[in-house]
């Protein structure tokens, strides 16, 4: 992530208002030979191309590693009309690594959640009870519950995973993340961090508009860090960026309420729960874009649909959208380092 931490800022000035596929380096050495593998209950796992549905793309900002992941599961569940689509976006020293990580194991966690639901729920429909395990025939607020317990659960042992693992350095990095999961007409949307979901959708008189699924977490609310002894304010070289100190010395300077990792800010206020919201979609939705901040500080969310919208053959729209991206890095932001970028569109519509 660009400006994270206030160890990384290189930030001049503020953004004026309105090449090559770097993938990591695969640290983990995990499905180290494939592109597509097959995850839990035999879903289809990409990390970066297209599909029908599908369109991906990532590339590294100015200096150093990509520190940006994604992932999209097809067949989640062992259903060919579910998908889990995340992006995350790694910040401090080994935040390339944690975003790798959490990019692996939370789609494999949440499976595995679902998959126990939905047994104990069968189980709990045999003796004449309301279970979860038909979650596609249920009513919205039951697929609801059922998933943002089950994407609760996942968070919270992804982010354990990470304090335990000898591998990593989260203590002072960590990673955001945006994930959706979409089965049938149910959107289930989770928000940890800066990164984005929005959907293009069509208004009566067939014109496409976005509306945007999450919220970007900035510290703008500092109850919960001030009650937990953190601190919250923005450094003089960047009055507009607010950012999380511990309580007794200027570090680490994270631009972010809600992380990954992170777990020098874990005890003042920074937390793994994440944020869940849902969606019933119409045939008037089009695609949903997953994004990183690198494309949201420099293009709306208006600017993003119409892009998306406007590319053919739509397998590169993940690219094209980058692209644009960086160009205005370039011509709107001049004295910032861009930032690293990446983009997964989910299309609703075959």
């Amino acid at each position: 992530m660009g400006a994270c931490y206030s160890t990384n800022v290189k930030y001049k000035g503020k953004c004026q208002p309105e090449d090559q596929v770097d993938w990591p380096e695969k640290l983990e050495k995990i499905h180290d030979g494939d592109v597509d593998n097959t995850g839990h209950n035999g879903a289809i796992v990409r990390l970066q191309g297209s599909s029908p549905f599908i369109s991906m793309y990532t590339r590294k900002g100015k200096n150093g590693i990509n520190q940006d992941n994604m992932t999209v599961w097809e067949n989640f569940l062992g259903d060919k009309d579910t998908f889990f689509c995340g992006v995350f976006d790694g910040h401090g020293p080994s935040g390339h690594k944690v975003s790798c990580s959490v990019r692996h194991s939370l789609p494999s966690k949440l499976s595995s959640i679902m998959e126990t639901s939905q047994l104990n729920g069968c189980k709990e429909q045999s003796h004449g009870e309301n279970g979860i395990g038909g979650v596609n025939k249920g009513s919205a607020k039951d697929t609801f519950s059922s998933w943002e317990a089950s994407l609760t659960k996942a968070f919270k042992e992804a982010d354990e995973d990470l304090s335990s693992g000898l591998s990593l350095d989260s203590y002072c990095s960590g990673t955001t993340a945006v994930t959706i999961v979409k089965q049938n007409e149910h959107l289930i949307i989770s928000n940890l961090g800066d990164s984005r979901a929005v959907l293009c959708t069509r208004d009566i008189k067939n014109r496409l508009f976005p509306v945007q699924l999450t919220v970007d977490l900035k510290p703008n609310k500092v109850e919960r860090i001030e009650k937990c002894r953190g601190r919250v304010y923005a450094m003089d070289e960047e009055p507009h960026v607010l950012r999380v100190w511990n309580p007794d010395e200027d570090c680490p300077g994270l631009a972010m309420t809600r992380a990954f990792g992170d777990f020098c800010l874990k005890n003042y206020g920074v937390s793994s729960v994440p944020v869940v919201s849902y969606r019933r979609l119409t045939r008037t939705d089009e695609f949903i874009v997953l994004a990183t901040d690198g494309v949201w500080d420099v293009l709306t969310n208006k600017e993003v649909v119409t892009i998306v919208d406007s590319v053919k053959p739509r397998s590169t729209a993940a690219k094209v959208l980058v692209d644009y991206a960086v160009q205005a890095w370039r011509s709107r932001c001049p004295g910032s380092e861009i930032d690293d970028c990446a983009v997964v569109c989910l299309f609703l519509q075959i």
